[in-house]
């Protein structure tokens, strides 16, 4: 792909219905990045405030508790946006984002980011719908960190990532499957405590690997598990 072809906002899925004239004006208003596999994107203290979109690649938006421990809020990829929190109330990052594979990021300042929100109604309520979202999800997180178990988390965590899969209809599954390191990370527990769940779920029959995916055969069992476990056992 030439340079000139990869900066394109087109894909961003904030931009949808866009004319091609405001389009090439908004990439105009862009600064481009490319980035490595596992390199830093910025930390938290940064004082930069843009919103960036991911053009190609993803990135994980993380933090750090005190003791060192590693929390992973989410990954965002190609054709999503991040950093909006920032960019609107002018506040300092709440994370650090790193990528994941080689990234192309765009860019755009706080300032004309605020004024396209102000400009355009249609991208104002598509990045409130975003907020909202964020707001159940840790909503979400919060509930289960105050009232479930270790391994309920990781299960949890798993039947959140899932989706049907489309070539068995009652199989569910999910692509591209997070390393056990980043479950860990996004359920508060140890590595350890992944790995010995997902055994013990490949073993009992109910999920199933296959290269980067993983394969939830019985869902309805997976969750009645969950339910079962007691909520008082914590890792």
């Amino acid at each position: 792909m030439e340079e000139r072809e990869a900066h394109s906002l087109a894909g961003i899925a904030l931009f949808d219905g866009v004319d091609e004239k405001e389009l090439k004006r908004l990439e105009r208003l862009c600064q481009w990045h490319r980035y490595k596999a596992r390199q830093k994107v910025f930390d938290r203290d940064t004082d930069r405030r843009d919103v960036f979109f991911v053009v190609d690649g993803a990135v994980r938006v993380v933090n750090y508790a005190m003791s060192g421990r590693e929390i992973a809020f989410e990954t965002v990829t190609a054709g999503e946006i991040c950093g909006e929190l920032a960019a609107t109330d002018g506040l300092p990052r709440t994370a650090s984002v790193d990528a994941i594979e080689d990234t192309l990021l765009a860019f755009m300042p706080a300032a004309a980011f605020r004024d396209l929100l102000r400009r355009n109604n249609d991208i104002a309520l598509r990045v409130l719908d975003r907020l909202v979202r964020m707001v159940r999800a840790c909503d979400e997180r919060i509930m289960d960190l105050s009232t479930l178990g270790a391994v309920q988390r990781v299960y949890r965590e798993l039947l959140r990532l899932a989706v049907p899969d489309a070539a068995v209809k009652s199989q569910w599954v999910i692509r591209q499957v997070p390393p056990e390191r980043e479950i860990a990370s996004r359920t508060s527990t140890a590595r350890e405590t992944v790995a010995r769940a997902l055994s013990q779920l490949r073993q009992g029959g109910i999920v199933r690997r296959k290269g980067r995916n993983l394969y939830i055969l019985h869902r309805d069992r997976l969750e009645q598990i969950t339910d079962m476990l007691d909520p008082g056992h914590r890792n």
